[in-house]
């Protein structure tokens, strides 16, 4: 089954809606895909009506960003009961520190003589969760930079003038919050944090994703073997956000075995 297992809606930082990507899903017949918004799960019910009588799987995803020490993570979470209370509050949380976060980049970016207007950020994102691509288009709009990338590298990336830290949450508790909500923790993009493989896998996380938009082949066989060494899941996905927020392969351009999809699935179904 050709699947992607990592993108992103106008819920969170995406370009396309919910209905919009099960719709190009469709068109490029793939038989599964996970909307894994950055803190929010608004998007998973329109997607899931969108696909109805359709032959697409829409599996309820998260990505949920964390940090330990100077390191950023995220998981990402497939087959959550996207409607737990629990994990709603913690994500609401979340994401009113996210707006909170972005009004102080916005400040300190004025600071640097490149001003925004809070409401035009607002109106970029949308429904969406405000984060930092909205904050790189608004720059980009305005021509301060080029780029999301020069603007993230340049500006409000981890080490750029106008950066503000994020929510306090390690790897472990998002980890734990997928887990409460009945979901299967996998470690996103996990090339450059590895070394929490150990503690992740002791605590649950039941995969790790090989097969990313920006990994090389032999790259991913690298990740997959070392999956399979802790007896996790090789999953993958493109991290799609749509045209001009990041550089990505299109939905469903990632190779991903065709298995994948399967092992959730039982996985999933053994926990229930």
């Amino acid at each position: 089954m050709r699947c992607d297992l990592h993108l992103h809606s106008t819920a969170s930082d995406g370009a396309y809606s919910p209905s919009q990507l099960v719709k190009m899903a469709l068109a490029k017949g793939l038989g599964a895909i996970s909307l894994t918004d950055h803190d929010s799960t608004e998007g998973i019910d329109p997607a899931l009506g969108a696909a109805k009588g359709t032959p697409l799987e829409v599996i309820p995803g998260v990505e949920i960003s964390a940090e330990v020490g100077s390191q950023e993570a995220h998981i990402l979470g497939y087959y959550i009961d996207h409607h737990y209370e629990p994990l709603q509050e913690r994500l609401r949380a979340i994401r009113d520190f996210r707006r909170h976060r972005a009004w102080k980049m916005i400040e300190r970016l004025k600071d640097l003589g490149m001003p925004l207007s809070r409401e035009r950020v607002a109106e970029i994102a949308g429904e969406g969760s405000i984060g930092r691509p909205h904050i790189a288009r608004a720059m980009m709009e305005k021509g301060y930079v080029s780029s999301t990338t020069e603007a993230f590298v340049n500006y409000i990336g981890r080490s750029g003038p106008a950066y503000v830290p994020r929510y306090k949450i390690t790897p472990l508790e998002a980890t734990q919050m997928i887990l409460e909500a009945g979901g299967l923790p996998v470690l996103a993009h996990p090339l450059e944090v590895l070394g929490l493989l150990p503690e992740l896998a002791s605590a649950g996380l039941v995969g790790l994703e090989a097969y990313y938009g920006q990994y090389s082949p032999e790259q991913s066989q690298n990740l997959a073997r070392r999956a399979e060494k802790y007896g996790l899941i090789a999953t993958g996905g493109s991290d799609f956000h749509g045209p001009g927020i990041l550089e990505t392969p299109d939905l469903g351009e990632v190779w991903i075995p065709e298995e994948v999809v399967a092992r959730l699935q039982a996985l999933k179904r053994s926990r229930s």
